[in-house]
């Protein structure tokens, strides 16, 4: 028999998703998946209702249905300061993981180098390899997550051809200050190098931090290729709608790329989600808000309960640190903590190139119920998970 393709032999398959399917083996509460258990905006479901009984049952246009894209670019281009023509600048995809795979397509070809900050969302190293590419890693320093520049530059020094950046930062919760965006950019614009983006936490920020469009410093809008999904915004991580926009001669190229992968994003789904695009200001406001009030309630909990754990800037995710039960496997204390527990985790060597074992990644996109169940299913972890 032929031998199957090499290119998946250095990663496995998705240890997050892998964590849910062991979550409900167990019944546990699921804190491994970033996806809510709270309903979207009402007015996306009732426009969802009314579009079952419309004619929106067949192919959108490829690149993205029009009004969509034109709600999309009124959209951004409030919150990215520059126009966005929905016309030229934007491409739909079905989810920003799509989205992700096609810009590294679009930029990169077989043999390059793409820069990528560890730790990191699974799905980045394993779309440079299959896109024929080599990562080059940099770490990322707690407990703010920094990098050193000089280590920054001597990646740079490789001539990659792209660097990705995750802002806000999934799984450390880091919000990249201007001042370090800016250095990215010099040296992007020093080395020739272009920048992909996954913006999806976006609007989930907390005081005093701002998230700052990378396309949007100066010089970087035509080198920028900008991920971004109403998943995360909306809570609708099932729809499945992603994006890129980028300057239009990019734009072209992925095109052809996000047609050949997918065809197209769901057009009835695209229909519906045009209401949540129209929200004013206050929507965001108040979203910021609810992740606030999220992030207090958990962190508070994980405080009493005098667990170790990290303090995130932006998107909705906390490490906590399990060293002192000892154990080499991260993985093993994951799927431990989940039948014994009750409590589901991913572990953090998922997101490290560093060698860690001893942070496992939990999130609070949660009802308020669910994460006092988690909690207190938590304060019983060291009666029922012992040192080794």
């Amino acid at each position: 028999m032929p031998q199957l393709s090499t290119r998946t032999n250095s990663f496995t398959d998705s240890v997050i998703r892998r964590m849910t399917r062991i979550a409900l083996k167990y019944d546990s509460v699921n804190l491994s998946q970033g996806f809510p258990d709270f309903q979207p905006p009402q007015a996306l479901l009732d426009r969802l209702a009314e579009v079952t009984k419309e004619d929106f049952n067949q192919y959108a246009i490829t690149w993205g249905a029009q009004n969509f894209r034109e709600a999309l670019a009124e959209k951004q281009s409030r919150f990215m300061g520059r126009p966005i023509d929905p016309n030229g600048e934007i491409v739909v995809t079905c989810g920003s993981t799509e989205a992700m795979m096609a810009a590294m397509m679009t930029a990169t070809n077989p043999g390059d180098k793409v820069v990528i900050f560890s730790p990191f969302y699974e799905n980045y190293g394993a779309d440079t390899i299959l896109s024929g590419a080599e990562p080059i890693y940099v770490p990322l320093y707690p407990p703010e997550f920094n990098f050193k520049v000089d280590e920054l530059e001597a990646a740079f020094q490789q001539h990659p051809k792209a660097l990705i950046l995750c802002n806000p930062s999934n799984p450390c919760g880091k919000v990249f200050t201007r001042d370090e965006l800016m250095i990215i950019a010099d040296l992007a614009e020093k080395y020739d190098t272009f920048v992909i983006t996954d913006e999806v936490y976006e609007h989930i920020v907390y005081e005093p931090y701002e998230h700052v469009y990378f396309a949007s410093l100066p010089g970087m809008w035509e080198r920028t290729i900008s991920c971004s999904s109403l998943s995360k915004t909306y809570s609708i991580t099932g729809w499945r709608l992603g994006y890129i926009i980028a300057p239009p001669h990019i734009i072209e190229a992925a095109k052809k790329v996000h047609d050949f992968l997918t065809v197209g994003a769901a057009a009835p789904l695209q229909e519906a989600a045009v209401a949540g695009l129209r929200f004013g200001d206050e929507y965001y406001q108040d979203l910021r808000e609810k992740y606030t009030h999220k992030r207090e309630l958990f962190l508070r909990g994980l405080d009493d309960l005098k667990i170790v754990h990290t303090n995130p800037q932006g998107a909705y995710y906390v490490l906590l640190d399990v060293s002192e039960f000892g154990y080499a496997s991260d993985l093993e204390f994951c799927e431990v903590m989940t039948r014994d527990v009750g409590v589901a985790a991913v572990p953090g060597s998922s997101f490290f190139r560093e060698d860690v074992n001893h942070l496992v990644r939990l999130h609070f996109a949660k009802k308020d119920e669910t994460l006092n169940e988690a909690l207190n299913r938590l304060a019983d972890l060291r009666k029922k998970i012992l040192p080794r």
